[in-house]
């Protein structure tokens, strides 16, 4: 393998964050973004995100939350198309620095909210989603977790040539399984989100080797 194929297979990260060879192989330590996908204040996607930052964590990965709710509001101006505010650097750059993200999204009128859309066009084309390893928590209060949300994210991110890890988290009935100061009321339901959590930093390890 020539030195050009092996930096090839390198994450962003690793090129972003100036890492020594010997930790090139341990991508797990680099950092895990969970978005949470709306700016609705104390919504029920901000704690099943915190829930799963918890998971990360009991597994040894590093992880933190990325939460839209803290855009700046210069992000919404018209010009911000063309010229991306300086208050916005921060947050792309968490996601292109990432080793992998954990999208937890609810489902807004069939489909996921637009903020989480918007922050989408907003990043760096095309290295913020461009072989990065992703995966999906969906949650709603209806029968289906999400589903939609989640199948539609999966479309994008695809088209973005993500690596799109294939265990899902859906969550129906949210209101249900979730006490207000934010746990969960199922046992189950945390425990698939370790597993994933699991699953999923063992896939972005994969991806590096």
């Amino acid at each position: 393998m020539g030195s050009d194929e092996a930096e090839g297979n390198t994450c962003d990260a690793h090129r972003i964050l100036g890492l020594p060879d010997v930790e090139k192989r341990l991508c797990h330590l680099c950092m895990i973004e969970i978005i949470v996908g709306t700016n609705r204040p104390e919504s029920c996607s901000s704690k099943v995100a915190d829930k799963t930052l918890g998971a990360y964590k009991s597994i040894g990965a590093e992880a933190r939350l990325l939460s839209l709710a803290e855009l700046p509001t210069s992000i919404f101006a018209p010009t911000a198309y063309e010229t991306k505010p300086d208050a916005f650097t921060p947050f792309a750059e968490r996601v292109v620095a990432s080793s992998g993200l954990v999208v937890v999204t609810p489902e807004y009128n069939g489909s996921f909210p637009g903020i989480l859309k918007y922050f989408i066009d907003m990043l760096p084309f095309p290295e913020s989603f461009e072989h990065r390893p992703v995966c999906f928590i969906g949650i709603a209060a209806g029968q289906w977790g999400a589903m939609r949300s989640v199948e539609q994210l999966q479309q994008i991110f695809g088209y973005r040539n993500a690596h799109i890890f294939p265990e899902r988290v859906f969550i129906p009935g949210v209101y249900k399984y979730m006490h207000k100061q934010g746990g969960f009321v199922d046992d189950k339901l945390e425990s698939r989100i370790k597993h994933q959590a699991d699953g999923f930093t063992k896939f972005i390890d994969a991806l590096q080797v």
